[in-house]
C-alpha cells in the first residue's frame, strides 16, 4: 500500500465490498425459496440440489474464463463488464424460472456471469494492498459476500409470505443491478493494470506454469475440499433449518421463512469468520490459520445433521459457530495464491483453482440431496438419520483439506507466505 494512497485505500475497499455484497444477494436467493419451490414444482431433494449445483457449474466456468481474461485485458475492465452481464441474467432467472429445467438452465446462466465480481476483485485488492495487510483486506471482501447472503435470506424470509417466492426472487435480482452501479463508481479512478512479461521473455502458457507450481497446487487442492464443505453448507442450511422447524410443528410457509431468517444469522457470524481468518493469517501465518479453521469446521460437519431435532435456538448457535469456522479460511487460500504465484499468472492460477474447487463445490449440494433421497427411501421415517448422513457427506470430503495444508507447511516455499510466518 503506498503512503500517498493510504488515506484513499479504506474508502476504496469499502465501496468495492459494497459492490460485492450487492452481487451476492442473488447467490443464496434460490436456497432461501427452495422449501417453497420444491413441493410446488414436485421436485425431489436431488433435483432441488441440482438446481443449486447448476449455478455452481456456471459459476466455475465463469471463474475459469474470467481469470484468463483478467490477465489479458486487466482486472478492472473484466470486473465491470461481467458486472453488467450478471445484473441482466439474474433478473431473467427471477422472472422466467418456472420448473426444474428452466430453473436449472437460467440459474446456471446466472452463475455463468457472476464470477466477475470474485477473482477480479481479489486481483484488484492484491494490486493495491501489501502482503502485510492483504489477508485482512481480502477477509473484508469475503465478509461482504456473507453480508449479501444474509441480506438475501432476511429479505426473502420477510417478504415471501406477502409477495410469494417469485416476488422475493425479483427483489433479490435487484441486488446485482445495484452492485454494477456501485462498481462503476468505486473503480472510476482505479487503473486497469495488465502485468507485462519479464523483459526479453515470451509469456509462457499459463496453465502448465500453474500446474507445475506444487505449493500453489497444494493450496488449490486444500481449497477444493474446503469448497465441497462450504458450498454444500450454504445450499442446504436454509432447508435444514426449515426441516427442524417443521419437526417442531411449523407450517411449510412458516418453516421456509424461519429457515431463511435463521440462516441469515449464521451468515452474519460468518462475516466475523472471514475477517478473523484474514487477520489471524496476517499475524500468525496462512497454513496455521487454515489448519485451525478447517479441522474445527470439518468436525462440526460430522455432528450437525444429527442435531436436527434440537431446539431451534440451540441449533442456530451451533450452526453459527460452524459457519464462522467454515468460512474463516476462505480468504486465506486466496491470499496464499497471491504469494506463491507471479502476478502475471495470478488470473490463470485463480482460474485453475476455480475449476478444481468449484467443481467439487458444484457436486456437493447434489450429493447431499442424493444422500437425503437414498436414506429416506430406505428408512422413510428416519429424518435424523437422513440429515445426519447428508451432513457427513460434507465432512468426509473435507478431511483431505488439512492433509494438503500440512504438506504445504512442510515445503520451503511456505516461507513465502505472510512474510515468512507460513
Amino acid at each position: 500500500m503506498n503512503d500517498t494512497n493510504r488515506g484513499k485505500d479504506l474508502p476504496w475497499l469499502l465501496w468495492l465490498c459494497a459492490s460485492r455484497a450487492s452481487f451476492t444477494i442473488i447467490f443464496t436467493a434460490y436456497s432461501a425459496v427452495m422449501p417453497l419451490i420444491t413441493p410446488e414444482w414436485g421436485l425431489s431433494a436431488s433435483q432441488a440440489g441440482l438446481i443449486q449445483s447448476s449455478w455452481h457449474f456456471g459459476y466455475l466456468f465463469s471463474l475459469f474464463t474470467i481469470g484468463f481474461l483478467a490477465d489479458r485485458y486487466g482486472a478492472r475492465r473484466i470486473f465491470l463488464a461481467s458486472s453488467i452481464a450478471a445484473s441482466i441474467t439474474a433478473m431473467i432467472f427471477a422472472l422466467f424460472a418456472n420448473d426444474f429445467y428452466s430453473a436449472a438452465i437460467l440459474y446456471g446462466l446466472t452463475g455463468l456471469f457472476s464470477g466477475g465480481s470474485y477473482t477480479p476483485g481479489l486481483t484488484l485488492i492484491s494490486e493495491r494492498f501489501h502482503s502485510s495487510s492483504r489477508g485482512r483486506s481480502m477477509g473484508f471482501y469475503l465478509a461482504a459476500a456473507s453480508a449479501g447472503y444474509a441480506i438475501s435470506l432476511i429479505m426473502t424470509g420477510a417478504v415471501a409470505p406477502f409477495i410469494g417466492w417469485r416476488g422475493a426472487l425479483i427483489l433479490n435480482a435487484a441486488g446485482p443491478v445495484l452492485g454494477a452501479l456501485i462498481a462503476i463508481y468505486a473503480l472510476r479512478h482505479t487503473p486497469n493494470v495488465i502485468h507485462p512479461t519479464e523483459d526479453g521473455k515470451t509469456k509462457a502458457n499459463p496453465i502448465p506454469v500453474v500446474l507445475k507450481n506444487k505449493p500453489a497446487m497444494l493450496v488449490t487442492w486444500a481449497y477444493s475440499f474446503h469448497s465441497w464443505e462450504l458450498l454444500g453448507l450454504k445450499a442446504w442450511l436454509p432447508a435444514f433449518f426449515a426441516a427442524s422447524a417443521a419437526i417442531s410443528g411449523s407450517t411449510l410457509l412458516q418453516a421456509a421463512s424461519l429457515g431463511a431468517g435463521l440462516t441469515a444469522i449464521t451468515y452474519i457470524t460468518s462475516m466475523g469468520g472471514s475477517i478473523a481468518g484474514g487477520w489471524l493469517s496476517d499475524r500468525y501465518g496462512r497454513t496455521a490459520t487454515i489448519l485451525i479453521m478447517s479441522v474445527s469446521s470439518m468436525s462440526l460437519c460430522f455432528a450437525l445433521g444429527w442435531m436436527v431435532q434440537l431446539p431451534l435456538w440451540l441449533l442456530v448457535i451451533i450452526a453459527s459457530i460452524h459457519s464462522f469456522l467454515a468460512i474463516g479460511d476462505s480468504s486465506v487460500y486466496s491470499t496464499a495464491v497471491t504469494e506463491l504465484v507471479p502476478p502475471r499468472y495470478l488470473g490463470a492460477a485463480y482460474s485453475v483453482r476455480s475449476v478444481i474447487g468449484f467443481s467439487a463445490g458444484a457436486f456437493s449440494p447434489w450429493v447431499f440431496g442424493l444422500v437425503l433421497d437414498a436414506t429416506r427411501a430406505a428408512k422413510p421415517d428416519a429424518e435424523v438419520l437422513a440429515w445426519g448422513l447428508a451432513w457427513c457427506s460434507l465432512g468426509a470430503a473435507a478431511l483431505f483439506g488439512p492433509l494438503a495444508t500440512l504438506r504445504l507447511r512442510q515445503m520451503p516455499e511456505s516461507r513465502l507466505l505472510a512474510n515468512g510466518k507460513r
